[in-house]
């Protein structure tokens, strides 16, 4: 009797094997960032000094940079239009422009970009029911007209871009976008069409830090 309550409580009592399983999936995101074989080259002194940036402002430096580093004319051109896109002046908030990367990345179930944005709208919003919706469906979120507007052009921007048409902007301005606005929520969306494709193709891997990021 005692022995089968032994064998009972092992097969009622997976956590062990689970945590073990989690660990080796982290570190494995953590090494192996790509499916591809691609050798890193020389850092250049910019680059050397923004993975430096990244890491006393973050703890650690986003894989999808390491990604790229096997070029250093790649990896300098999209840090330049990615910051451009997503730091710099625009009517956009900083966080308007995580919530569309993480909309239209939900859309096309890029796990790389669905876990890093999805943690950067938490982090940013300070409400991780937020950043949770929009990674499941940002229809179920209790939204402002503004953010729905925006959302539901950059997602048809995504899925449909061939029924776009004037009454989509004429949408957005009734919700307060200037026509600036539109060209950057285009661009946005544009932009993270493009990391999702990149990033499914080469089974890219977030970093483990961004799971319990804003939490």
């Amino acid at each position: 009797m005692a022995k089968s309550k032994t064998v009972a409580k092992k097969r009622s009592d997976p956590t062990k094997h689970g945590r073990a399983e989690a660990s080796s999936r982290a570190a494995h995101d953590d090494t192996e960032i790509t499916a591809l074989k691609l050798k890193a080259t020389k850092v250049s002194p910019d680059m050397a000094a923004y993975f430096k940036l990244c890491e006393e402002k973050l703890g650690y430096v986003p894989n999808v940079l390491r990604a790229f580093a096997f070029d250093m004319a790649k990896l300098e051109a999209f840090v330049a239009y990615r910051n451009d896109l997503m730091q710099a002046d625009s009517g956009l908030s900083k966080l308007e422009r995580e919530m569309i990367a993480t909309a239209v990345s939900a859309q096309n179930r890029c796990y790389y970009c669905i876990t890093a944005h999805g943690s950067a709208v938490r982090y940013m919003s300070g409400d991780p029911l937020l950043g949770e919706q929009i990674v499941m469906n940002y229809r179920a979120a209790r939204l402002n007209k503004r953010q729905r507007a925006m959302l539901d052009f950059a997602v048809k921007l995504t899925t449909e871009p061939w029924t776009v048409e004037e009454e989509d902007h004429e949408r957005l301005r009734r919700a307060g976008f200037s026509d600036r606005d539109i060209w950057d929520i285009a661009a946005v969306a544009g932009f993270y069409n493009m990391t999702n494709r990149l990033a499914s193709a080469t089974d890219m891997r977030p970093n483990s830090q961004y799971h319990a990021q804003g939490r």
